[in-house]
């Protein structure tokens, strides 16, 4: 995975994520939403076999859209982790 931050402002970060797709990019978008300072949270894959998913954060100015992306990432990692913990105990 390759990140290159194609915009960064004070309310705006616009990215490319390399190697990844529709799957990692609607994870972030819905756990940004849960974020009660983003405004925008959106991805664009123009087409799925040549081009590189543009993920774009939007906040109100209480949060920097970096730390609003960090904070959705640590919130899907600890989610992660509780589905694993909780499916390895119904496969034993």
């Amino acid at each position: 995975m390759e990140i290159k931050i194609l915009d960064d402002k004070k309310n705006k970060l616009m990215l490319e994520v390399k190697d990844v797709d529709h799957t990692l990019c609607n994870a972030l978008k819905t756990e940004l939403w849960n974020d009660k300072h983003v405004k925008i949270a959106t991805y664009s894959i123009r087409h799925p076999q040549i081009s590189v998913p543009q993920i774009i954060v939007e906040t109100d100015g209480e949060e920097t859209p970096k730390n609003a992306l960090i904070g959705a990432v640590q919130r899907l990692h600890k989610t992660n982790e509780k589905f694993k913990k909780e499916f390895s105990k119904e496969i034993k």
